[in-house]
């Protein structure tokens, strides 16, 4: 049973659609509605596509680190999201902790009502 701010393996495409590649996603949400539907982000070990002042980042010195079953310092990158449906995801690999799930979903909702 998948749950919000778990770590999660999933087949996340590449912007340009070409390629599919396993990834650890954060589950950041239930979508309402009788399917059963998530918003995720994508989490990334490439540090170099972090967002300053947007993306979260993860590092072994984090308190909620380990139990979040990354093995690297990672990014979660707020802005790549997508919604799958639970049958979709490969399997877990750990949580974050909720206190972090709250400031990366405030974070979101923050840039989206922000006028243009």
């Amino acid at each position: 049973m998948v749950a919000e701010g778990q770590v999660v393996l999933f087949r996340f495409p590449q912007t340009d659609q070409t390629e599919e590649k396993l990834r650890p996603p954060l589950v950041l949400r239930k979508l309402p509605g009788q399917f059963d539907d998530w918003l995720i982000c994508m989490i990334s070990s490439q540090m170099n596509h972090q967002i300053s002042d947007f993306d979260d980042v993860i590092t072994p010195r984090d308190f909620d680190f380990e139990k979040s079953g990354l093995k690297l310092a990672s990014v979660i990158r707020i802005g790549r999201l997508a919604v799958v449906e639970n049958d979709i995801f490969l399997g877990r690999l750990g949580v974050i902790d909720r206190q972090r799930l709250i400031n990366i979903r405030q974070k979101l909702s923050s840039w989206l009502l922000q006028d243009t």
